[in-house]
């Protein structure tokens, strides 16, 4: 059976070596080398001087076919999908109660991942606060546990979406912070 493993349109031409330029004319030609295919695409110059006579002659062809380069565009700065951890970098430092769960969760999710490790979890003025460790960077991150109820955990989730999507600073509706539905995290249970 025949492995169809073709390459994508080239970024310069196959001939020359020269970039092609957005709306420029490219030719493309096809030919099977024993265990598998290759493309070459040529620019208009290379085309008329050296693929144009006899192409279709050449050992292996396969196909020929004819485009216009379209540049790849640049992603758009415009609409800035945080990451996970990036956004739990900025809620961080922004240390605002409100970003607290949002913040466990992220941490939680990055765990799950393995993109975060917990390197030790302590009980500070009676919370659970575990120490996060990003591998590649050392980076060290201290969540606290917000106790969350199950019936809050969704409310989060969706918090945590939005976030990501629109990020901390989203199109200003006239007021400061993004409001989160999440109330303020519950104190911790007492004991004895």
């Amino acid at each position: 059976m025949t492995e169809w493993n073709i390459q994508s349109r080239a970024h310069s031409c196959a001939g020359c070596g020269n970039p092609f330029a957005d709306g420029e004319t490219y030719h493309t030609l096809l030919f099977d080398e024993r265990a598998q295919f290759r493309r070459s695409d040529v620019c208009q110059g290379c085309w008329e001087r050296q693929f144009s006579q006899g192409a279709r002659e050449r050992k292996g062809f396969v196909s020929y076919w004819q485009g216009v380069f379209a540049a790849p565009t640049p992603p758009s700065d415009l609409i800035q999908k945080e990451t996970a951890e990036s956004l739990l970098r900025k809620l961080i430092a922004l240390n605002d109660p409100r970003y607290v769960p949002a913040a466990y969760i992220l941490a939680v999710t990055l765990e799950r991942k393995r993109l975060l490790k917990v390197r030790e979890q302590l009980v500070r003025d009676g919370r659970r606060v575990f120490l996060y460790e990003q591998p590649k960077t050392g980076d060290l991150f201290t969540i606290a546990d917000p106790n969350l109820q199950l019936d809050q955990l969704e409310t989060v989730q969706r918090d945590v979406a939005a976030l990501l999507e629109q990020g901390l600073n989203p199109p200003s509706t006239g007021a400061g912070a993004p409001p989160l539905s999440v109330p303020a995290p519950a104190p911790p249970p007492q004991t004895g």
